[in-house]
């Protein structure tokens, strides 16, 4: 059985996976140019998204979220899981009309839970 703490950690890890998918300057970075220290594809961010995400979803009361902030989370998951079926190449996604509409529906979930990097 997870603690709180756990929780608040899992919670934290997977909101900062959508920082990473909201943050067009750390894809263009990390995803295409491969630069930093952070070792992460577009494949990782999407595996690691829903890996950690859908049992959060599953079981969201538990990660104390609101109905409101699961409602978005749902919404972003579901648009997400569209968008990365059909797309796998950050360097052509990124400036697409659909990846910032992706993106602004990742800035909505942070916003919801107060997130700061």
């Amino acid at each position: 059985m997870l603690t709180k703490e756990n929780r608040k950690y899992i919670l934290n890890e997977y909101l900062r996976n959508i920082h990473h998918i909201y943050e067009k300057e750390f894809q263009r970075r990390i995803w295409i140019r491969g630069e930093g220290p952070e070792c992460q594809s577009f494949d990782d961010a999407v595996c690691d998204f829903f890996d950690i995400g859908d049992p959060i979803l599953y079981e969201y009361k538990e990660f104390g979220i609101s109905e409101i902030q699961f409602s978005l989370l749902k919404k972003f998951r579901d648009e997400f899981q569209k968008f990365s079926d059909d797309n796998d190449l950050p360097q052509l996604f990124i400036d697409t009309p659909e990846w910032t509409r992706i993106t602004l529906m990742a800035k909505e979930v942070l916003e919801s839970f107060n997130y700061r990097k």
